[in-house]
């Protein structure tokens, strides 16, 4: 440990969402002490940002609005990438004036920088050209500086939707369901990336502790599938009946130009992780149901 940071001490941006409170509180079951990073402690000048992480041997960033909150106004879409935007340039700030540099920055991404037609890992260029690929694009590049600026370890993890029962995409997929009123989105055919919380929480713990980990990872479960697939098997669990699909135009009309990330999916896949022996729990979406869906 270098001299000057605390051992097992992180720092988390975002701690209050649902990633992250999952996150800190697994963080400290297992011995670590975490920093919970709030929207204040970015104010510029006050150099509050910059004592709190200063003994920080692990920086993770997770801060966001999230992308299916509401729908995409100018304002909102303002918002989507700011919040992105500005906490990664003030952390990778506060970074920069540390004494002695953390072992390693964690920075989010997600799958929403890729295209819809090509099959991704984590060496694919193929980026989508629409409003939420150019907001991780311009995210990503932010953290990489950095790696470019102070030769920090850094890991970019492109998230799929994360699923658990603590909040998040899982609970709202899942009530319709329940009462009879579940169906598919459009057309459904969109692939729908996705990973179970547990998951996540295993691969920041295998980041922040295997040393030779570095760049992009996709967090991901390995198996591609669809959304009509997915209400294929929501139905069977429940076993209610099915409504007709959401026709796109209702979802464009209720989200804006937030419905695309409803109607357009990424085919994304671990390679990364895999090739590296990561053991995912949950590796397929009938694994997932088993677990969450009592």
């Amino acid at each position: 440990m270098p001299q000057g940071l605390i051992h097992n001490k992180v720092a988390i941006s975002g701690a209050t969402g649902f990633i992250g409170t999952a996150l800190s509180n697994f963080l400290e079951c297992n011995g670590f002490e975490v920093v919970r990073l709030k929207r204040h402690h970015f104010g510029r000048g006050s150099g509050q940002l910059d004592r709190l992480i200063a003994d920080c041997s692990v920086i993770i960033n997770l801060a966001g609005a999230p992308v299916a909150a509401k729908k995409w106004t100018r304002a909102y879409k303002s918002e989507i990438l700011n919040s992105r935007i500005h906490t990664t340039e003030r952390l990778v700030k506060a970074i920069h004036n540390m004494t002695t540099k953390p072992d390693v920055f964690i920075s989010c991404s997600a799958v929403g920088i890729y295209d819809s037609y090509e099959v991704h890992d984590e060496f694919s260029t193929n980026y989508a050209d629409d409003f939420l690929g150019q907001v991780c694009q311009q995210w990503e590049a932010r953290a990489f500086r950095a790696q470019t600026m102070d030769k920090v370890r850094l890991c970019i993890v492109r998230m799929g939707v994360v699923l658990g029962n603590e909040g998040g995409a899982f609970t709202r997929m899942a009530r319709p369901f329940k009462f009879g009123l579940g169906c598919k989105l459009g057309d459904g055919h969109q692939v729908f990336p996705f990973i179970h919380l547990n998951d996540v929480l295993s691969a920041f713990w295998y980041l922040i502790k295997r040393k030779e980990s570095h760049g992009i990872y996709n967090l991901v479960a390995p198996q591609m599938i669809s959304n009509l697939e997915i209400t294929e098997a929501m139905q069977k669990r429940t076993r209610k009946s099915l409504l007709p699909s959401v026709p796109k135009a209702a979802l464009r009309l209720l989200y804006g130009e937030g419905a695309e990330i409803l109607l357009v999916g990424q085919k994304v896949v671990p390679k990364r992780l895999e090739r590296e022996g990561f053991h995912f729990a949950f590796p397929d979406f009938k694994s997932v149901l088993d677990d969450l869906l009592l």
